[in-house]
């Protein structure tokens, strides 16, 4: 999610954390208080910086997990989705969406926008 929508979703972030660790994910990293925040990437020439919200481990390969919920900036999301996008395909490794009831809807019409298959993880 964007940086403007963080604060309101906190929980979210604390409920995905807790469902990865039931899947036996390692390593976690989330994008709030009490765990290690994931590294940034900044892009050349502005002060956009992108974070992506969790970072775990499983069988060695990284998965990269973004929390899907309706935002203000859809277009900041959109950049932000493409680019953990390509990164994880260079380096090999695996991008996740998580979503919950009430925003499928818009997590779906992102996707089509941005013609990515992705199977969501709903909570």
């Amino acid at each position: 999610m964007v940086q403007i929508d963080k604060q309101e979703s906190t929980e979210t972030i604390k409920e995905s954390v807790s469902y990865l660790e039931n899947k036996g994910f390692e390593n976690i990293k989330a994008d709030i208080e009490g765990y290690d925040t994931p590294k940034s990437y900044k892009k050349k020439g502005s002060d956009i910086s992108i974070t992506p919200d969790i970072v775990a481990e499983r069988a060695g390969i990284r998965h990269y997990f973004e929390i899907s919920l309706k935002s203000e900036k859809p277009n900041l999301l959109k950049s932000k989705w493409r680019f953990l996008d390509v990164l994880t395909r260079m380096r090999n490794e695996r991008f996740r969406i998580i979503t919950r009831r009430g925003h499928y809807k818009f997590t779906n019409e992102m996707l089509e926008d941005l013609n990515l298959e992705k199977n969501l993880i709903k909570l």
